[in-house]
């Protein structure tokens, strides 16, 4: 088995998507968290499981293309493709003028590396 199913990372994204706060119901439906917001939130959320995969949460300066960002953008994205992953939607917000895209992460701000770059930031949302 793989670390993906080990450590049960599915269900713990899933936790954390379906608690994403949001203060009204909208026809858009519920909004989506950017690959750095999930891997912010499942860090706090499941320690254990961060140390076993051994990955920075990522970002501008971490030194490393690898990251749980990263890690957990690919995965779910492959899972979705294939059909192994339902129930979770997969977008993309655009490079296009953006000059930079920050988040907190208890007060250590992480910028996200892939602005001004050919690759767009993924994001996800429980559909």
């Amino acid at each position: 088995m793989s670390k993906w199913e080990d450590l049960n990372i599915e269900a713990h994204i899933r936790e954390v998507l379906n608690e994403v706060e949001y203060y009204r119901e909208h026809h858009f439906g519920r909004p989506f968290l950017t690959t750095y917001q999930i891997a912010i939130e499942f860090s706090h959320r499941f320690p254990e499981e961060t140390r076993e995969l051994g990955l920075a949460i990522g970002g501008e300066g971490v030194g490393t293309r690898n990251s749980l960002a990263q890690y957990l953008a690919a995965q779910l994205s492959k899972g979705i493709r294939s059909g192994q992953i339902q129930g979770i939607e997969g977008a993309f917000i655009s490079n296009d003028n953006l000059l930079e895209i920050s988040f907190n992460n208890r007060s250590e701000t992480i910028v996200s590396s892939l602005t001004n770059t050919e690759y767009d930031l993924s994001m996800f949302r429980l559909g």
